[in-house]
């Protein structure tokens, strides 16, 4: 299934994950399976954590944000309240497909 995720994008055009396991590197075309990190400050809520469209209202665009298309494999999803975008897909596998 397509949808989209907001990342990180890197001054040496890296991608990687806004907030969970920050350092970790990916790439376009290449499948990675969910990892489970607890991180102090945010809910554990293991999976890839993607959109159905390439907008949230809690996360505001800013340098160094880019929405990248995925797809996903193996997911559920996960209802947030509208404020924070409504419905998350949590993935256990994603690839990011293309930068928007």
């Amino acid at each position: 299934m397509i949808a989209y995720k907001l990342m990180t994008q890197r001054k040496d055009g890296t991608l990687g994950p806004l907030f969970i396991n920050r350092p970790q590197r990916l790439a376009l075309g290449t499948t990675y399976e969910a990892e489970a990190h607890r991180t102090k400050g945010y809910t554990y809520r293991p999976g890839w954590h993607c959109c159905p469209i390439p907008a949230v209202p809690h996360l505001k665009p800013r340098k160094g944000r880019v929405w990248v298309e995925v797809e996903i494999e193996d997911w559920i999803v996960e209802y947030r309240p509208p404020s924070q975008g409504g419905r998350w897909f949590l993935a256990n596998k994603m690839t990011p497909v293309r930068i928007l």
